[in-house]
């Protein structure tokens, strides 16, 4: 995709497009071929290891002697047969889905195999709608609308007033430690007779629901995306047709990730599920007192595909360049590296791609790609070595991409078998996600690499809802400017809210990162103002020069919809909630930093 790009690599695919080209300016992006077929479900994915590599590690995790807790693919399979007709037992099915509650355990992942075997939806929520949340309100919505059979919370001590909130006639609760009163253990359901589970294996089809997936919710209460196995296993066979290497020999993961969003709830998992390898569960994170876990296992675990968030690579790249053994060991086995939640910073982006190169002598795949959980999530992707990030790439085989006109941008649309029917019990929401030729509306803009060729991909230009205007007519995109002004600060910032909507010059709303709130007020706010300064005197034009900027002293917040489970911000309700902030940025109040 761009000038300089690799010959061509057997590991990636080497796509060709189809386009059509309308009066009205929009653009029709297909990949030449069809997608290659695939099973119809992930319970036969699951029968086809089990039988395949019946011993061989399909998920692991932890356990509390420091040693790792393995399931195989027959021992997973056995599992799923057990729980799965012991949650039909209890009367869960179609209409009574499971909700879990809990982060990612091998318990939650045992359940969550279980339900696709047997035809029960299960619906993974974020633990912070229970842990997080003071009110517990989007977890009472979810309740009401999904009406589920069972729910299951690893630690029953620690979900017990959240439980407590949607407790219902009937509706068994399920823990694995320190059981509220009246919980069933998850052990007893695992001693089940599993006979019952054979007849609801058998019944199963690609139309067959596999789990509701919530959307944030940070506008509203969160969307139910309904995800079935046909969604799931044709995304997973357009994963297969980019990064084929996956064929070749088993993935081999660790994702901390929480499987409550699709990137590593149905990506990365079923990545690894559906090719045969091996999922290690990370109990480290991107976070301060956890990434020294990270680090351990990485010791350990030699990837072969390797996801985190910007922050985390942030993180990594130090320790990689501190400590040569645990360099060599993430790059042993590595394939390529996948970014996504936000823009990289082009300081981490050269770091890391120059350890590759050092470590094995050729430029290592750093991508990224665009998706989202209405799309399974599949969607974009690039395979070509970039000099910069940001790239997310071409629309895979399978899909359509339609680019529509809107607001001075290009907004993403996309159809094929990988879209979701709609969201569970919402036909308004359902109709309005679609436009009239039934594409999924993405909400996304996107820039091409080249405008003359839109085979070298795509830039993320902004959300379409929150882009907004100058007093002058030009148009923001929100979030290009949002990850310039990040990256530009040098480390002082963490993340940015743009405003302006109806004023004359772009502002900001400023997170300090932990690094600057070490620093003495005055030499920092300095810093700030140098760096704004110089910002605006590189940036092209009204509309991407930020010009004012104020430090924000509270973090975004999450019962009033600023931050979402997936940690990103919500730049319409920051921009709505902080309005007197923001009017006083305006007027030049003290505090307001000014270039």
């Amino acid at each position: 995709m761009s000038a300089a790009a690799s010959p061509p690599d057997s590991r990636f695919w080497r796509p060709e497009f189809e386009y059509e080209r309308r009066e009205d300016g929009v653009v029709l992006m297909r990949q030449r071929g069809e997608l290659e077929s695939y099973l119809p479900t992930l319970a036969a994915y699951l029968d086809h290891w089990a039988d395949t590599a019946p011993e061989r590690t399909w998920i692991a995790r932890r356990g509390d002697d420091g040693g790792w807790r393995r399931v195989s693919y027959a021992e997973g399979r056995s599992a799923a047969r057990s729980l799965g007709a012991a949650l039909l037992g209890l009367g869960l099915g179609p209409g009574r889905p499971l909700l879990i509650l809990s982060e990612n355990s091998l318990e939650h992942a045992l359940l969550g195999v279980a339900c696709a075997y047997v035809g029960i939806p299960y619906a993974p929520v974020t633990p912070a709608y229970s842990l997080v949340s003071t009110d517990h309100a989007k977890l009472k919505d979810i309740a009401a609308v999904l009406t589920p059979g069972a729910v299951f919370a690893d630690d029953g001590a620690a979900f017990a007033p959240a439980l407590s909130v949607i407790a219902a006639k009937g509706r068994a609760v399920i823990n694995h430690c320190n059981p509220v009163n009246g919980a069933l253990a998850f052990g007893a359901l695992l001693e089940a007779d599993s006979a019952n589970a054979a007849p609801a294996r058998s019944a199963l089809t690609e139309e067959t629901v596999v789990k509701y997936l919530f959307t944030s919710g940070s506008t509203g209460a969160p969307k139910a995306v309904i995800n079935t196995n046909r969604m799931i296993c044709a995304s997973q066979a357009m994963i297969r047709d980019c990064y084929r290497f996956l064929t070749e020999k088993p993935p081999v993961v660790l994702d901390w990730a929480p499987w409550n969003h699709t990137a590593s709830g149905n990506k990365s998992s079923y990545l690894v599920l559906t090719n045969g390898g091996s999922y290690y569960i990370d109990d480290g994170r991107p976070a301060p007192g956890k990434f020294e876990a990270t680090v351990r296992n990485l010791r350990e675990i030699s990837c072969t595909w390797y996801f985190n968030v910007p922050i985390g690579y942030d993180l990594l790249v130090a320790e990689l360049e501190r400590d040569a053994d645990l360099a060599q060991r993430f790059f042993a086995d590595l394939e390529m590296l996948f970014y996504a939640g936000a823009g990289m910073a082009q300081h981490t982006w050269d770091r890391l791609s120059a350890i590759g190169r050092k470590i094995t002598g050729r430029d290592v795949l750093l991508a990224t790609g665009l998706g989202a959980t209405e799309t399974a999530p599949f969607a974009l992707a690039c395979t070509e070595i970039q000099q910069k990030a940001g790239n997310v790439g071409v629309p895979s085989r399978g899909l359509t991409l339609k680019l529509a006109p809107n607001g001075g941008k290009l907004e993403a649309c996309l159809k094929g078998p990988t879209i979701t029917p709609g969201y569970f019990s919402d036909p308004e929401k359902t109709a309005q996600a679609f436009d009239e030729e039934g594409f999924y509306l993405l909400g996304d803009a996107l820039r091409p690499a080249d405008p003359e060729d839109f085979a070298k991909g795509f830039f993320f230009d902004g959300r379409v809802a929150e882009n907004f205007k100058l007093t002058t007519g030009t148009w923001v995109a929100v979030g290009a400017v949002r990850a310039a002004l990040v990256d530009a600060m040098g480390g002082l910032v963490r993340d940015a809210v743009i405003v302006g909507e109806n004023e004359a010059q772009v502002g900001a709303l400023l997170w300090l990162s932990e690094a600057a709130q070490t620093m003495d007020p005055a030499t920092r706010d300095a810093a700030l103002a140098d760096k704004l300064a110089a910002a605006a005197k590189a940036a092209t034009g009204s509309a991407s020069r930020v010009r004012r900027a104020v430090i924000m002293a509270e973090p975004p917040n999450f019962d009033r919809g600023e931050i979402t489970e997936k940690g990103s911000l919500n730049q319409r309700a920051l921009r709505a909630n902080n309005a007197a902030l923001v009017a006083a940025l305006y007027t030049g109040e003290k505090g307001a930093i000014m270039v």
